[in-house]
C-alpha cells in the first residue's frame, strides 16, 4: 500500500531554533520527538533566501536559474513539473493547506492556449498543489479581498472587524483602547487580540485535520501543510507572547570587522531599518522572545496533528517531512530578515519520519 505524505513547511524558521537542533531554551517537544523517531538532517540548505524562489526550488527540485522564479511574484513556468504533478502521476492526491506562493503568467498561458480556469492553471497558482485551504499569510488592508478563508472563519467566530486578520489577529488593543500593530516590531511583546484557539496556526491545523478526515481511503494523499509562522508580523496571542524573556535570547553572531572594507551589497542591506533594529541588542531582546513564542505555538499544533494521526492509526502509513522555506538573520552579521546567503538565512531544519 502506498504511503500518505504529510509535508509540513514553516515560514522563516531558523535551523537552530528548535530543541532538537540545539537551542538551549526553546520548548519544541513535539518536533523534537518527530526528529527522534525519524531522521534529522543537520546540514540542509535551501536554494534561495526568499519565500517564492525557495519554494519553487523545493517543489520542482531545480535551481532558481532553471525554474525562473528569481524573486517574489515571479511566475513559475507552465512547463515546469512540480512535486504535486509527480505525486498525481503516481496515483495519489496532492493538496495544500496554507501558503504555497505560486504565481501564473496569464499572457503566456493564453498564448499557449491554456484556459485560465483549467486545472493546470489552478495548480500553478499553488505551485502544483490543489488548494484545500489557501492561506497566503499576508492580508493587510490594502490587499484585503472577500473570500479569505481565515477571515471568514474569524467572522463566524464573532470577530466583527472588516479585516480581522489585520485588526484582530495582528493587532493588540490596550485596556484604554489604544491599538498597536504587529507590523511594528516595538509591539512584539504585546498580546494580539485573537484568542489563542482562533490563531492562524490553529486554523491551519484545524483545516489539515479536516482534510485528512475527508479522505475515504480509496487513494493515498499528499497534504502540504504550509504554516505562515513564525514569519512577521511578529505578534502572538496569550500565552505565547510571554512564553520567553530577554534571558532566553542568544547573542547575535556578529563582529565589528564585518563593518570594515564592506561589500556595497552588504552595506545596503545593513542600512535597511529592520537590519538596524536587529543589530541593536536591546531591541533584539524585545523582539526575539515573540519569535520563539510563535515557534512554541507551532510545536503545540504540530503535536496536536501528530496525536490525531496516532489516534486514528494513520501514523504507520504516513511519511512526514518537516522543514522551513528559509531562515532569519535575527541580527547575525548585523542583518535582519533573510535575503542573502549566510548560514542563518539559508540553513533550514529538515526532519523526515516514516513512522
Amino acid at each position: 500500500m502506498k504511503k500518505n505524505i504529510l509535508f509540513i513547511m514553516c515560514d522563516q524558521l531558523r535551523f537552530d531554533y528548535l530543541g532538537c537542533t540545539g537551542h538551549p531554551h526553546i520548548r519544541t517537544p513535539n518536533i523534537d520527538a518527530l526528529a527522534a523517531r525519524g531522521m534529522l538532517f543537520e546540514n540542509a540548505f535551501c536554494n534561495a533566501a526568499l519565500c517564492e524562489p525557495s519554494r519553487a526550488s523545493y517543489y520542482t527540485g531545480r535551481y532558481m536559474s532553471s525554474h525562473g522564479v528569481m524573486a517574489n511574484d515571479d511566475p513559475l513556468r507552465p512547463d515546469e513539473m512540480t512535486l504535486g504533478d509527480y505525486i498525481r502521476d503516481l496515483g495519489s492526491e496532492a493538496y495544500v493547506v496554507g501558503k504555497s506562493e505560486g504565481r501564473i503568467n496569464p499572457e503566456s498561458l493564453t498564448r499557449l492556449g491554456i484556459p485560465l480556469d483549467s486545472d493546470v492553471v489552478l495548480n500553478r497558482k499553488d505551485n502544483g498543489f490543489t488548494p484545500w485551504e489557501h492561506f497566503g499569510g499576508l492580508y493587510p488592508d490594502p490587499l484585503y479581498r472577500e473570500g479569505i478563508g481565515y477571515n471568514d472563519y474569524l467572522k463566524d467566530k464573532g470577530y466583527t472587524a472588516h479585516n480581522p486578520w489585520e485588526s484582530v489577529s495582528n493587532t493588540s488593543t490596550s485596556a484604554t483602547g489604544e491599538k498597536s500593530s504587529g507590523w511594528l516590531l516595538r509591539n512584539a511583546d504585546k498580546a494580539s487580540d485573537i484568542k489563542a484557539e482562533h490563531s492562524e496556526t490553529v486554523f491551519l491545523t484545524d483545516r489539515a485535520i479536516q482534510f485528512i478526515e475527508s479522505r475515504d481511503g480509496s487513494k493515498p494523499w499528499c497534504l502540504h501543510l504550509s504554516y505562515f509562522k513564525p514569519h512577521w508580523p511578529l505578534i502572538a496571542p496569550t500565552p505565547y507572547n510571554t512564553a520567553y524573556s530577554a534571558d532566553d535570547v542568544l547573542p547575535a553572531n556578529k563582529h565589528e570587522s564585518e563593518l570594515q572594507d564592506d561589500h556595497p551589497a552588504y552595506k545596503l542591506f545593513r542600512d535597511f531599518e529592520y537590519s538596524k533594529t536587529y543589530s541593536d541588542d536591546e531591541k533584539r531582546a524585545h523582539i526575539i522572545p515573540t519569535y520563539m513564542g510563535l515557534i512554541e505555538e507551532l510545536d503545540d499544533q504540530i503535536g496536536r496533528l501528530l496525536t490525531y494521526l496516532d489516534e486514528n492509526n494513520l501514523t504507520e502509513n504516513t511519511l512526514i517531512a518537516l522543514t522551513s522555506d528559509h531562515g532569519d538573520y535575527l541580527g547575525d552579521h548585523w542583518l535582519g530578515e533573510k535575503d542573502l546567503f549566510h548560514e542563518p538565512s539559508i540553513r533550514v531544519p529538515l526532519i523526515i519520519s516514516e513512522s
